[in-house]
């Protein structure tokens, strides 16, 4: 009797699930194209070489020492690429290189020793710190993260020399770090090209 009365529930259950399904509202499926079209597929980035992190550094200490460097609107490129490798590779390129390039910087343009190394170093921290912030960005609004820091580094070296006795140099001072914020796409392009894998399209794999 116990069996039967098991069996008699069972199939009363199957039923009322059939029923429910039956009555389910019926689920929309999208088509098999359309994740392709609104997927933009992303470039896979290769482990940094650092010999290219470094030869970066040196191209741009390099382009700083060119005559046009010291134009009002020439941006300073050690500051750019410290800037970039801080936030895209922080534990290879830290404070202790921006100190040393900014020593170097110092030396080449008989400035006061430590002006740069102090600007580079706020600038290697500031970076760093919101590193994680700024890679959570598109490139175009990076910028606005990269202009004041740029600003910051620009302000620390202004009132170093202020401080000893120079002279103002006026606003058009401050374009150097407008402009180089404003490389920040094209630097960002150049220095992340070797690291790129081609895209591998496979329409038969939604990711």
């Amino acid at each position: 009797m116990n069996f039967l009365q098991s069996a008699f529930w069972r199939q009363l259950t199957a039923r009322n699930v059939a029923r429910r399904v039956h009555l389910a509202e019926p689920v929309e499926l999208a088509p098999a194209n359309s994740m392709a079209r609104s997927y933009r597929p992303e470039y896979l980035l290769r482990p940094a070489n650092p010999w290219f992190i470094w030869t970066s550094l040196a191209i741009a200490f390099l382009l700083n020492l060119l005559p046009w460097g010291r134009a009002a609107l020439a941006p300073d490129f050690v500051a750019l690429a410290l800037v970039f490798w801080n936030v895209h590779q922080p534990r290879r390129v830290g404070m202790a290189a921006a100190f040393v390039f900014g020593l170097l910087m110092d030396v080449q343009g008989a400035a006061l020793m430590g002006q740069h190394a102090l600007a580079y170093t706020l600038l290697s921290y500031g970076a760093i710190s919101l590193h994680r912030r700024i890679l959570w960005f598109p490139v175009l609004s990076q910028v606005l993260f990269v202009t004041p820091l740029l600003l910051l580094a620009q302000l620390a070296s202004l009132l170093i020399r202020l401080w000893v006795g120079g002279a103002f140099p006026g606003a058009a001072f401050f374009l150097e770090s407008v402009c180089g914020a404003l490389l920040w796409p094209v630097v960002s392009w150049l220095l992340l090209a070797p690291q790129r894998r081609p895209v591998e399209k496979d329409d038969t794999r939604p990711l």
